[in-house]
This record gives structure tokens, sequence and C-alpha cells, in this order.
């Protein structure tokens, strides 16, 4: 195992990890925040219930992403760091905007969990809001730095090699910073949703059918149903950007080697470089043209017509876009199926078990088209680590301690990982007449109408 190697294998396995506490932090607050909403207007219970219960997994997985986020901010400065001298005078200051976020989110956490009964109803649930827009915005911030990443703007380099910033504002301009935020923040949404209500799924089908499981299921996918019908709009928008500026990704996602008009999507398939060709994939004439600029005539250039040191590894991101796409695909249908129902039959909408079914078993789907997309956008960009003005391999540390890092951050994750499980499974062994009783020894909230912050 070679430095480089070591090194892109722990970025590896902090990124799988972390990205599922960022995706959290996103997703779950607006959650929690629709929750609290419904029980401050209605006064039901079992709203509260699902409040204080969210609230402390809200907790519990902001505590173990921050642990994960700061080892991963060491990581940056220790592994890469030619990287971290170009991006740190280029968008550092995204990095300190991400910060500022984090802190905001960290302050409202902290009175939203110790404020139930010290807070008025409505100011208590403002700190959900904050929390939630804290969220999203400490995730925009963060994809500022993965958007200049992917197309870098805003600074030139001098004769030596140094950054000469020009325009420290251009990435806050870019097109390619507002697309992929909106893409990431939509698969972060449909990934919570989806994944909470399969938990409350399973209980549905284990005989729980009480409010209080019913009013998870539809909340959840309320959010994740939208966000997933929602999701395809933006990601043919990024298929145009990344068609535009990185053309040997969009040929890697789709395994196209051969440069032509009317090229076809292949679905599925086996990228054989060798032959350069796809194997026994399904394709749909002209769809990869039409895909890329809504004209089916379009000439798609081929991996054949780009140099072979710049190709990214095809089978892997062409592997990764189509299980993405894939599992985003029947979310969608899932989603139209629910919302279609919905609207014929309402309260009667979960007493079809293959529905509940369905939902339980799609709930894992979310978080892997999550972790695909961004195998997608990090190993798509490959030899780039700043597309095009410098390569992973000349940012790497000639530092041989790389081996000892890696394993000594792998078993830091996987001890985050057990202690997380052992806590979430503790909250989720709380029956929601706990919570009921955790109400009971404070005052009531005011019922709609009496409510005053």
């Amino acid at each position: 195992m070679t430095t480089l190697t070591a090194a892109r294998g722990q970025m590896a396995v902090s990124l799988v990890f972390h990205i599922i506490f960022a995706a959290i932090g996103i997703g779950l607050p607006m959650l929690l925040v629709i929750v609290e909403g419904l029980y401050v207007r209605t006064g039901r219970t079992h709203y509260l219930q699902l409040a204080r219960k969210w609230a402390k997994a809200t907790g519990l997985l902001f505590a173990i992403g921050a642990v994960s986020g700061t080892a991963l901010s060491f990581e940056l400065g220790l592994l890469w760091p030619r990287y971290m001298e170009l991006t740190g005078a280029s968008v550092g200051h995204a990095f300190g905007l991400e910060g500022f976020a984090f802190f905001i989110e960290a302050i409202f956490i902290g009175l939203y969990l110790y404020g139930w009964e010290r807070l008025g109803p409505v100011a208590h649930w403002l700190c959900g809001v904050v929390i939630a827009i804290s969220g999203a915005m400490s995730g925009m911030l963060v994809l500022a730095v993965n958007a200049w990443m992917q197309q870098p703007v805003g600074f030139t380099l001098d004769a030596a090699g140094h950054v000469v910033t020009t325009d420290p504002m251009a990435i806050f301009r870019s097109y390619s910073w507002y697309i992929m935020g909106l893409h990431s923040t939509l698969a972060c949404y449909i990934a919570v949703s989806f994944a909470v209500a399969a938990v409350y799924a399973e209980g549905w089908l284990k005989g729980r059918r009480d409010v209080y499981h019913r009013s998870a299921i539809m909340v959840s996918l309320a959010v994740g149903a939208l966000a997933a019908l929602a999701q395809p709009l933006a990601g043919d928008r990024l298929a145009q950007f990344v068609f535009r500026t990185q053309p040997a990704k969009f040929a890697a996602m789709e395994g196209h080697f051969r440069t032509r008009p009317y090229a076809p999507v292949n679905i599925g398939g086996i990228p054989d470089e060798s032959i350069r060709k796809t194997r026994y994939a399904i394709q749909i004439p002209g769809a990869l043209s039409f895909l890329a600029t809504h004209h089916p005539s379009t000439t798609i250039e081929g991996l054949d017509d780009i140099p072979r040191n710049l190709w990214p590894n095809v089978g892997l991101t062409h592997f990764m876009f189509d299980l993405m796409v894939g599992c985003g695909s029947v979310l969608s249908l899932l989603s139209l199926w629910f919302w279609l129902r919905y609207v014929r039959r309402r309260s009667t909408l979960l007493d079809g078990r293959w529905l509940v079914r369905l939902i339980f078993w799609c709930g894992p789907l979310g978080f892997i088209a999550l972790e695909a997309g961004w195998v997608v956008t990090e190993a798509g960009r490959q030899p780039w680590i700043i597309h095009g003005v410098l390569k992973t391999a000349d940012a790497v540390t000639p530092s041989p301690a790389v081996y000892a890092s890696f394993f000594g951050f792998v078993a830091l994750y996987l001890l985050l990982a057990a202690t997380l499980l052992l806590l979430l499974r503790f909250i989720g062994r709380q029956s929601p007449q706990e919570f009921a009783d955790q109400e009971n020894r404070t005052e009531p909230l005011p019922a709609r109408g009496d409510v005053t912050t």
C-alpha cells in the first residue's frame, strides 16, 4: 500500500462515516421542527412525544458528528498539505463561515434540549427552526469548498505556483455551488426521512398501529416524498453541469467510450477498458445526448478522445452512478405511490400492508444513494483533487506516518460507531409513555390560541 493509497483510503473511510452525520444534521432537525410545530398548533401529545425522542437523537448524533468532523479537519491538514495551501487561500473563508454556522447550531441545540420547561412554546420551537436553518447552511458552506474543487474560480497561480486571490466571493456566485447544494440538500432530506419512516413502519408492521407511529410515518414520508419527487429535476441540472465542465467524469458515469451524436445511456453493464466498451448494458439510444443538453443529436465526447492518464476509475464511477440513480428512482416511484394513495384514501392510507412493507424495505436506499453519489462526485473527479489545477498524487504528504494514521483513524471511527449504536439503542427503547410521563412532570404547553413566547 503506497502513501497515496493509504491517504485516499483514510479519507474514504472518514467521509463515508461522517457524511451520515452531516445528512442527519440537515434532515432530522427539519422533521423535528414539523412535529413540534404540529404540537404547538394542535396540542396533541403524540407530536410532543415524537419531538422529545427526535430531539435526543439529534443531540446525540450532533455530538458524534462533531467528533468525526473534527477528526476529518485534522486529516485534511495532515494528509493533503498542498491542497490545503491552495484551498485555504482561495476558499478558506467558506470553511470559516461553516464554523460560524456550526457554532450557531450547537448553541441552539443546547437551548432546545435544556429549554423544554424553561422557554415558552413558540420560543422553544423557534430554537428548532434555527437548528434546521443553521444545519442546512453548514452543509451548504462545506459544499462551497467541494464545488470549488469541481470548478475552481476566483484565483490565479503566479510563476512560483503560489495562489493569488482575485475574487474571494466568486464561489458564492458560481452555478456549481447552487446546483450541488440543492442536489445534496435534497438528498439529505430524502435519506433521513425515508430512514425515519422505515423505523416506524417496522413498529406498524409489528402491530403498534397507534397515532404515534402513524404520525411519525406520515410526517417523515411527506418530507421525503416531496424531496424525492423534486430530486430528478436537480439531478438533471447537475448532469448538464458535469457535461459542460467535466467531460471525463460524465463519460465515466455512463461507461461511454466512443465520441458520437445520439449517444445512448448505458443502464447497468460492466465497462471493459481493454476493448473500450461497456458489456451487458441495456442501452437507450439518444438518451445520453438528451440528458446532456435536452437534444438527442448532441455529440458526447467519449473516453477514447480523453488522455488515458486523465480517466477516473470508470468501473467504480459507472457502478456508483447506476446505484445512485437506481435507488433514487425506486424512492421516487414509492413517493409517487404514497401521494396518489394519500389523495385517494387519506385516513386508510397505511391500511395497505404492501405500502408499509415497501416503506420499511426502502428505508436504507436514501443513504445508499447518498453515499454512492459522493463516490461519483469524488472518484469521478480523479486524477484531480482540484479539477484542472492540482492532481491528487501531487497533493499528498510524503510522510511515511500515513500508515499509522490510517489505522488510528479507522479505530477511532469504529469506536464512535459502536458508541453511537449503543446510545441509539438506549434511546430507541424508551417508549412513548416514558416521554408522556416526562411531560406530565412539567406544566403542559398551552393549547392553540393561547400560545405566547
